[in-house]
């Protein structure tokens, strides 16, 4: 099929469709992954995107479906410079193209998508419109322009779970059980895989969940995952820091560090084109060690706001300076910018955010 997408500053570029046929819009943004497309797909951080791989090739050890991080694909639509039609691995199932189409997803490939990364770099993330089953650029771009900017959107109540739900780990650290409730904003499954590797028993709610509702499950500490989009959308985890704070321990990945920011008085800000990829350099300011990460987020934790409340900063992106980690000066309150719990991605920091996670709680690693 024909296919194009095309990006608000007018810019149309033409290619193959892949996947379901269908027009999709939302926010154009690049990650650097060579392997993990099953993962990053399924990641719900990247609702209201279209994903774009900058490895020219995807799809070559096809799709097992063991590593998804949610039920279904999240990222609303794809563009690869191209997708293998023939892949090999053991553990295969399908191609790259036919899990598009059982999940709906339209996609894009055959185009320049070097072109279209020095563009994101330059200009930021855009907004951009796919269609597969067309060449009708000026319509690409004309949807574009429609689509709302990210930080106008709510997508966190398109990601939360619906429902509670609790999980029981089988592993035995602790004399006395530990308990975490789990505000999903977006939730990674290698997050709640960390947790209870280690002995933590879950307890998974809604976004919205009310702090008396919290309460009740009696946690032991609070836990803030990951999630799409502004954080200044995530209400009601902001209200269950500020409510917690000094009562419980509370940690947080990703979104969960820009939600534990704002709470204490901190600001956040669009970053111009994000950090997503397996790659990204991260020092520690206590040991001065540099940790490669994995890492996807629009938004970050503004430094200078963190001088007004009793945050510090206590790692930072290597390559720009942003905000990679913050630690309550005297409160058991701390989290990371990077995902420890990456799949594939360096694992170095798994170990080291997770064990801290357990000692935090009374747990000896």
């Amino acid at each position: 099929m024909d296919a194009v997408i095309g990006l608000e500053d007018g810019t149309i570029v033409k290619g193959t469709g892949i996947g379901s046929e269908g027009a999709v819009s939302g926010e154009l943004v690049f990650t650097t992954l060579y392997t993990g497309y099953e993962e990053a797909m399924t990641d719900p951080s990247y609702k209201g995107q279209i994903l774009m791989f900058t490895y020219p090739l995807i799809g070559n050890y096809g799709v097992s479906g063991e590593n998804f991080q949610s039920e279904n694909i999240q990222t609303d639509g794809i563009v690869v410079r191209e997708a293998c039609s023939s892949p090999y691995h053991h553990k295969s199932t399908r191609n790259y193209n036919q899990l598009l189409q059982d999940e709906g997803i339209p996609g894009i490939s055959g185009v320049d998508t070097r072109m279209l990364t020095i563009k994101t770099r330059e200009s930021g993330a855009m907004r951009a419109a796919l269609i597969n089953g067309s060449d009708d650029g000026e319509e690409a771009v004309n949807l574009a322009r429609k689509q709302p900017y990210i930080s106008d959107i709510d997508l966190i109540s398109k990601v939360t779970c619906q429902e509670p739900y609790h999980i029981k780990s089988e592993k035995s650290v602790f004399g006395k059980s530990k308990h975490a409730v789990v505000i999903d904003l977006g939730l990674k499954r290698n997050i709640l895989s960390s947790l209870l590797a280690r002995g933590i028993d879950v307890t998974v709610v809604p976004a919205n969940t009310s702090t008396s509702m919290i309460e009740a499950y009696e946690p032991d500490f609070i836990f803030l995952t990951n999630g799409p989009g502004d954080p200044m959308h995530a209400k009601g985890a902001i209200s269950a820091v500020n409510e917690f704070a000094g009562k419980l321990p509370i940690i947080g990945i990703c979104f969960g560090n820009q939600i534990i920011s704002l709470a204490l008085g901190a600001d956040t800000y669009k970053l111009k084109f994000g950090h997503r990829g397996a790659n990204q350099p991260v020092k520690d300011l206590e040991t001065g060690k540099v940790y490669i990460t994995s890492q996807n987020h629009g938004f970050a934790v503004d430094g200078d706001s963190l001088e007004s409340t009793d945050l510090s900063v206590t790692q930072i992106n290597a390559n720009d300076n942003t905000v990679e980690g913050v630690a309550h000066e005297y409160l058991d309150i701390y989290s990371v910018q990077y995902h420890p719990e990456a799949n594939p991605g360096p694992w170095d920091t798994e170990k080291l955010f997770f064990d801290r996670v357990v000692r935090t709680v009374g747990g000896d690693i």
